[in-house]
C-alpha cells in the first residue's frame, strides 16, 4: 500500500508532499507562517474536513466537528495531523489505511484497508 501511495504521489506534480514519521503523507493548502499555536494535549478544536478516495471520489463530504486532542478516538493519522496545525490553517493528509480505518473499514461507506485522502481546516482552538 506504501509503494501504491508513493506512485500516486510521485505522479502529482501540483503539491508538495511532506512525508510524515507517523506513516502519512501531506500538503498544505492554506499555509500560515505568522501564527505560532498549535493544538496542545487536551485542547479543544473546531474542524471542518472531508474523506475522499484515493482518485478525490467523495466518501464522506464536508463534515464539521469539535475535537479534544488526544482524549476521543478519531481517524489515527488526523489526531497526529491536527496537532501540526495553526488556525485557519487547511491541509490535505493522504492516509494508508492502517493509519486510517485498518483492516475493518468504517463499516459503512469506508472498506477494508482503502487508503483515504482528507482536507481538513483548522477553525479553532479553544482552551482546556
Amino acid at each position: 500500500q506504501k509503494k501504491r501511495i508513493e506512485l500516486w504521489i510521485s505522479k502529482d506534480t501540483v503539491h508538495d508532499f511532506i512525508e510524515s514519521t507517523k506513516g502519512y503523507w501531506y500538503y498544505y493548502v492554506k499555509k500560515d507562517t505568522l501564527q505560532s499555536n498549535t493544538p496542545k494535549f487536551e485542547e479543544f478544536v473546531d474542524i471542518e474536513y472531508d474523506v475522499k478516495s484515493m482518485v478525490g471520489d467523495i466518501i464522506y463530504g464536508n463534515q464539521k466537528r469539535t475535537y479534544k486532542i488526544d482524549k476521543e478516538d478519531f481517524i489515527p493519522a488526523l489526531q497526529d495531523g491536527i496537532k501540526l496545525m495553526k488556525i485557519g490553517e487547511t491541509i490535505t493528509f493522504v492516509i494508508p489505511s492502517y493509519r486510517a480505518y485498518g483492516i475493518t473499514g468504517d463499516g459503512n461507506k469506508i472498506g477494508i484497508n482503502q487508503p483515504i485522502q482528507s482536507t481538513v481546516t483548522l477553525i479553532d482552538i479553544k482552551n482546556k
